[in-house]
């Protein structure tokens, strides 16, 4: 999860931040308060239900190619111990956040439980064990092992960017380097099952650091190595070929899973072959079809589209812009969504409403802390004046 705060929007201005980025990230907000809603017919039209990857992997690629390019900067402007700050402090706001939302997100679901009298509403949405035992359940989840559903992007963002001051200042030097390294780690961790542990006993990350983070230092290498960008984005025939095969390829394989026809038609040693594609491990497969679709997405819309500028572009880039806090509003809003859609009406078009309301209070939220950020830089800048004139 990656929000931009207003020194670092700065910064990223200063470097002519492609759009792209606030658009795409905006948009996977979208998705994943869609995704959220259980029942929701609506989600049909989410990137999940045409591939392997999904909302997540966008999420965690622009967060490393991000977070290089903010802290990349400062790096470069003001030294490692600065950059390093920089980020411990970033960790500590994501922090302080996870933790106000954990305890909304459990209010709200323990509230809804009891008003409709509807107990599996805890144990759907992973805090029976709160109610059991609040003490060592509230312990946990300050170290980040106890969460309820829908909150797992946080806390693996916060253990990536936590590590990310120790690896900065080498991938400045030798971004590919290190990217090999990650990649180590990704084949090791696959290949021994490590992962963190959650509570209750038993249970690991459903996001696995140790797997997650190679597409977070994809991201954060590419960011420091242009050259090696244009390369891997420049058109060639052979590779668009290639992408669109593994996309159309991705894209049968989801279908199969929803039609019995489709999926009886591929043989049992694919299926062996393919099975189980992890996300919590984050697959081969859906790595393969993340890259594939970044590929053909970067070739349809260049970094210069005029229609990023536009009206239809501007609720997207404002929620992307925003990113934290619009993505805790989808959190407690998806939740509140499902109550509506089980305890209301679970019609299509109650369905429709859900998610257009929830869409547009979360730009509405995005324009508020947008307009206010706004203000707030401009009063700064006459305080600054008044001052100078006064000098």
């Amino acid at each position: 999860m990656r929000d931009v705060s207003m020194a670092e929007r700065g910064a990223e201005s200063a470097a002519a931040r492609d759009l792209r980025l606030d658009f795409f990230r905006g948009l996977a907000l979208w998705f994943i308060f869609v995704n959220h809603i259980p029942a929701n017919q609506i989600s049909w039209l989410t990137p999940r239900n045409f591939g392997l990857s999904d909302a997540t992997e966008i999420f965690v690629f622009i967060s490393g190619y991000t977070a290089a390019l903010v802290y990349g900067r400062t790096l470069d402007r003001q030294g490692t111990p600065m950059a390093a700050a920089q980020v411990l402090h970033r960790c500590w706001t994501l922090y302080a956040t996870y933790i106000i939302l954990f305890f909304a997100f459990t209010a709200q679901i323990a509230y809804t439980a009891r008003a409709f009298d509807s107990p599996l509403f805890t144990e759907e949405m992973g805090i029976t064990s709160y109610f059991q035992d609040p003490v060592s359940a509230l312990t946990q989840a300050l170290l980040l092992k106890f969460r309820p559903a829908n909150l797992d992007v946080l806390p693996l963002y916060i253990v990536l960017l936590l590590v990310f001051p120790l690896l900065l200042p080498a991938l400045r030097r030798r971004p590919l380097t290190v990217l090999a390294g990650s990649a180590a780690v990704y084949l090791a961790a696959r290949q021994w099952g490590w992962n963190l542990p959650t509570h209750p006993d038993g249970g690991v990350w459903y996001f696995n650091p140790f797997t997650w983070q190679f597409l977070f230092v994809t991201g954060a290498a590419l960011q420091f190595r242009p050259d090696v960008r244009a390369v891997l984005t420049r058109f060639s025939l052979p590779a668009m070929a290639a992408a669109v095969a593994i996309l159309l390829a991705s894209l049968y394989l989801t279908l199969s899973w929803k039609f019995a026809p489709l999926h009886a038609m591929i043989p049992d040693a694919v299926t062996e072959f393919l099975y189980p594609i992890s996300k919590t491990d984050l697959d081969p497969l859906r790595l393969l079809h993340f890259f594939a679709l970044a590929y053909v997405v970067l070739r349809l819309v260049p970094p210069g589209a005029s229609w990023l500028n536009g009206p239809l572009a501007a609720p997207v880039l404002d929620c992307g812009r925003q990113s934290l806090q619009v993505f805790c509003l989808g959190v407690l809003l998806s939740f509140a969504g499902q109550t509506v859609l089980v305890h209301v009406s679970g019609s299509l078009s109650a369905q429709f409403l859900v998610t257009v309301l929830g869409i547009a209070m979360m730009v509405l939220l995005a324009r508020f802390l947008g307009w206010y950020q706004s203000a707030e830089r401009a009063r700064r800048h006459r305080v600054a004046a008044s001052r100078n004139v006064g000098a």
